[in-house]
């Protein structure tokens, strides 16, 4: 059926206006607001109100047959997933400081990685209990299955470009993606809630963990320090030098996947033996080559552009990338596999699991365990939040703990990927 809205243009306009709204609603200061995002994600809305244009209120459409029995279809999925999304990931990695983050101190670091590493194989392992004890659970293909739990996995990882990097690397069906968005923003908001309880109770587990949390003092005086140091106003001549850069990177990064991935095609035998496919998708080395080059930029003079917005305009592009997303979603079919809650819970337990047993040996303070599950988990949007109930000068921690994560999304997710892959086969 042909929706009311068929020019891109008038369906831009009508994505941007449903962020704004859910943005400035999730900002104010009104109670009703700030008590219905209590319990209402704003990052759901972003991807359910434009599903709700498409179906059942016919506003939008991704393809559709027009009078003429002519096939037509939006391109802006399009344009956000191969352009917007590698510029925003370039954009978030592009303010990554090296040496800042490994000033935070090994305890930071080992938890930030403990928090992957316990997502990486969180995800294989809950796979394999929950099928092995209830295999007719979950109505879905093991090989979708797989697929669908690697956006979960780059989603827990990285963030929100880096699951929907998931999703078209390992080509997860649309249906099945909304429902993994769901399993990933519930189980990971029911672990938040957890997370901000346990900021009451800091000292106490601090004593249980025997750790020492005198180097979170240091850490506000050398993160406001850093703070101050980037911050300036932008100009045009630093917009457009940002903007140069995201999609000059953008452009090598399609210029790169257009030389290997015939390349790696020449290989396809061998490649297929291996179940190493994706290494013939030229979205995958869009995706690998973007991500690099933000990291590669990040030791140079252009990390400073994080000053002038990187990260904010990173995270725009993400946020038309999903409502794009959105647009696509049948949410009628959503509910239909609600196993794959069952896997999330496992998952997440493992990775509280891993956690609070690193932080058990090490004798890090709870302040690293919580920012750095979040910092995987959450991303930059909720690794802040935590950070900031401990002290408002610490909120940057979360955030440069973070965008390591967008770093480290793309890879973590992949090997997590290819790890219950082989579980399922």
């Amino acid at each position: 059926m042909q929706p009311f809205f068929t020019n891109d243009a008038v369906v831009l306009g009508l994505l941007l206006l449903v962020l704004a709204v859910v943005f400035n609603t999730a900002a104010s200061e009104h109670p009703f607001w700030k008590k219905f995002y209590t319990f209402v994600p704003p990052l759901l809305l972003c991807y359910f109100i434009p599903a709700l244009l498409h179906w059942p209120l016919g506003l939008i459409a991704p393809s559709w047959t027009d009078a003429d029995s002519v096939q037509k279809s939006s391109q802006l999925y399009t344009v956000a997933s191969r352009y917007l999304l590698p510029a925003s990931l370039i954009l978030l990695c592009l303010s990554i400081d090296m040496k800042g983050i490994v000033n935070l101190g090994s305890k930071a670091l080992i938890m930030f990685f403990a928090a992957t590493l316990g997502v990486v194989l969180g995800g294989p392992i809950a796979l394999l209990l929950v099928t092995y004890f209830f295999p007719t659970l979950i109505p879905v293909s093991s090989d979708e299955l797989w697929r669908g739990l690697s956006t979960i996995a780059g989603s827990w990882i990285g963030g929100g470009a880096n699951q929907t990097a998931m999703k078209e690397i390992f080509e997860v069906r649309d249906d099945l993606f909304a429902t993994m968005i769901i399993v990933d923003v519930l189980v990971a908001n029911v672990w938040l809630g957890f997370l901000l309880y346990g900021v009451t109770l800091s000292d106490k587990i601090d004593k249980w963990l025997k750790a020492d949390n005198t180097a979170i003092e240091d850490l506000k005086q050398r993160v406001a320090a850093f703070q101050a140091e980037v911050e300036r106003i932008p100009t045009s001549t630093s917009l457009y030098t940002l903007l140069a850069v995201a999609f000059g990177g953008t452009a090598l990064s399609h210029w790169g996947a257009d030389v290997i991935t015939p390349f790696m095609k020449q290989f396809k035998p061998q490649l297929d033996a291996l179940r190493l496919d994706s290494l013939m998708s030229s979205f995958f080395w869009l995706i690998i080559i973007s991500t690099t080059f933000g990291v590669a930029l990040s030791f140079t003079k252009f990390k400073n552009l994080e000053g002038v917005g990187a990260s904010r305009w990173g995270t725009i592009f993400i946020y038309i990338l999903v409502a794009t997303i959105g647009m696509k979603m049948n949410i009628s079919e959503v509910f239909q596999n609600l196993g794959l809650f069952a896997i999330g819970a496992v998952w997440i337990m493992i990775h509280v699991l891993t956690m609070f047993i690193t932080a058990y040996l090490i004798k890090a303070p709870y302040f690293f365990v919580a920012v750095g599950s979040q910092a995987n988990i959450g991303g930059a949007a909720s690794a802040p939040i935590i950070a900031s109930t401990f002290s408002p000068a610490l909120a940057p921690v979360g955030v440069l703990m973070a965008v390591l994560g967008y770093a480290l999304g793309t890879y973590g997710a992949i090997i997590c990927a290819l790890l219950m892959q082989a579980m399922v086969n």
